[in-house]
């Protein structure tokens, strides 16, 4: 599929123009406006490029570590060590992409849909940790 790296651009440089960044904490689950990205990094979706992100590290009020999330697959032949699997809301079930850890600023955040309890985020940066060299 061939990505449309034009609108994506056109799309960014609206945000870009946001001044007033969203109120957000860490835990929080926020569908962001992740773009058209190169190879396999995780792109958003639809007209306004979303996808759901976990808040991870809140630096400021302008910046934070965002993990981007998936849907599980009944045949999961995923490496399990590189996702952390958790429900949220009413069930929803979510994986987290460890290897896609990234800094995103936070006009890029579109709505909130949820929050990870805080027992799965203590596991989640666990595992993560567990990931460095």
């Amino acid at each position: 599929m061939k990505k449309d790296f034009q609108t994506w651009h056109n799309k960014k440089s609206q945000i870009d123009d946001i001044e007033k960044r969203p109120f957000f904490h860490e835990r929080e689950i926020w569908f962001c406006h992740l773009g058209a990205n190169v190879g396999f990094e995780q792109d958003g979706i639809g007209e306004d490029f979303l996808r759901p992100v976990l808040i991870l590290r809140k630096f400021n009020v302008y910046m934070f570590w965002a993990l981007p999330l998936t849907k599980p697959k009944k045949e999961n032949n995923k490496k399990e060590i590189y996702y952390f699997k958790f429900s949220f809301g009413s069930g929803t079930e979510s994986l987290a992409i460890l290897s896609q850890i990234r800094t995103v600023d936070a006009r890029r955040l579109s709505y909130r849909i949820g929050e990870i309890n805080q027992k799965d985020f203590v596991g989640l940066t666990e595992k993560l940790k567990a990931l460095l060299p």
